[in-house]
C-alpha cells in the first residue's frame, strides 16, 4: 500500500466517527422522493438546528464576553475557515461595518484560498495546515486579538493549525465545530460545538451545520456590538447611511428614538452630517452639535446612547404598540 492510499485510509476511518459525516437514518430513499417530500424533509431537519444552538448558549456567552473584552482593549476579531465555513465568516465580518458603523479592520474574515474562494470552490486548500496561520498574520492578527476558527468537521488542518499557532502567539482562540468534540491539542479558550446530527445529504455541512454556524456568528457579533453601545433599544444607531435605503432608515431610527416627525429627524441628520448617534443626542438630550460630538469622543462612545442620556429609554418604548401597529 503506497503512502497516499494509507493516508486516505486513515482519514476515511477518522471521518467514520464524525456526526456530520454520518448517514441519516431516514433518508436512504432520498433520491426517490418527490419535490414536496424533499422540501418537507429539509424543513424538518432545519427545525432542529435552533435546539442544538440553544444547548451551547453558555459557550456562546463566554465567547461574546471574550470578544467584548478584546474590543475594549483595542483588539480585533478574526474569523478563519475553509469552504462554507470560511465563506460564512467573511459574510459575517463584511456585514459589521454597515450595520454597526465599525471600521472594516475591526472584524475580518480569512478564508483558505483568499477572495477567489468566495466565488469559486477552493476546498482542496483546507489541507494546508501551516497556511492558515500565515494568512491570519498577513491579515494583521496579533497578540491581544481574538480568532474564531470555524470547522464543521472539527479537523480542517487550515483551521486547526491556525488556532494552535494563534494560541501560542497570544491570541484568544474560539473553536466552532458541529461535532461533539474537537481535535485533541487545540486548547482553545472557548469551544462551541452545536451538534446538529447527520445531514440530509451525508457530509454536506452547508446544510444544518452551515445554518447553525451562521446563527452563532450572528450571535457573536450582534451581542458583542450591543454590549459595545451600538444600539439604543433595538435601534442600530451607529449604522453608516451610505445608500438611499440606509439614509431613509437613519431618519426612521431618529424618529423612533426621539419621538419626532420626519422633517425634524431629517433636519437633525443633515445638521449632524448623517451621524445618527449625534442627531439622537441633539434631539433627545437635548445637546448642541458640538456637545453631542464631545459626548461621543473616545471610549465614551462605548457607553451607548442610553447611558449618555442618564438611562433615558428611546421614545418608542414609551408608547406600547400591538402587533397590528395600533398604538395603545
Amino acid at each position: 500500500m503506497n503512502e497516499d492510499t494509507q493516508r486516505l485510509r486513515l482519514l476515511a476511518e477518522q471521518l467514520d466517527w464524525l456526526v456530520t459525516e454520518a448517514l441519516h437514518p431516514c433518508t436512504a430513499q432520498l433520491d426517490t422522493m418527490d419535490t414536496a417530500e424533499l422540501l418537507r424533509a429539509m424543513n424538518a431537519e432545519d427545525a432542529a438546528v435552533s435546539g442544538a444552538v440553544e444547548k451551547v448558549l453558555g459557550a456562546v456567552e463566554e465567547a461574546v464576553e471574550q470578544i467584548v473584552a478584546v474590543f475594549r482593549n483595542g483588539g480585533g476579531l478574526f474569523y478563519i475557515g475553509a469552504g462554507t465555513s470560511g465563506r460564512l465568516g467573511v459574510l459575517d465580518a463584511s456585514e459589521c461595518p454597515p450595520t454597526f458603523g465599525v471600521d472594516p479592520e475591526l472584524v475580518r474574515g480569512v478564508i483558505a484560498g483568499g477572495h477567489q474562494a468566495l466565488v469559486r470552490s477552493s476546498e482542496g486548500l483546507e489541507d494546508e495546515g501551516r497556511q492558515g496561520w500565515l494568512d491570519l498574520k498577513e491579515a494583521g492578527a496579533r497578540a491581544g486579538d481574538v480568532v474564531v476558527g470555524i470547522t464543521a468537521s472539527t479537523r480542517t488542518p487550515y483551521v486547526v493549525e491556525a488556532l494552535k499557532e494563534a494560541r501560542d502567539a497570544g491570541l484568544i482562540t474560539i473553536y466552532l465545530t458541529c461535532n461533539p468534540s474537537g481535535v485533541p491539542g487545540v486548547g482553545a479558550d472557548v469551544t462551541i460545538n452545536p451538534v446538529v446530527g447527520p445531514e440530509l445529504v451525508a457530509g454536506s455541512t452547508r446544510l444544518k451545520a452551515g445554518t447553525a454556524t451562521k446563527m452563532i456568528l450572528n450571535m457573536l457579533t450582534t451581542a458583542a456590538f450591543v454590549k459595545m453601545g451600538k444600539t439604543y433599544g433595538s435601534l442600530m444607531v451607529d449604522l453608516r447611511p451610505v445608500s438611499d435605503k440606509l439614509r431613509a432608515r437613519a431618519r426612521r431610527i431618529v424618529m423612533l428614538a426621539c419621538g419626532v416627525d420626519f422633517d425634524s429627524a431629517d433636519a437633525a441628520l443633515r445638521h449632524a452630517s448623517e451621524e445618527v448617534m449625534v442627531a439622537i443626542l441633539m434631539l433627545r438630550g437635548p445637546m448642541t452639535l458640538e456637545g453631542a460630538r464631545r459626548a461621543l469622543e473616545g471610549r465614551r462612545r462605548q457607553d451607548g446612547i442610553r447611558r449618555l442620556l442618564s438611562g433615558r429609554p428611546p421614545a418608542y418604548s414609551e408608547t406600547r404598540q400591538d402587533l397590528s401597529g395600533e398604538r395603545k
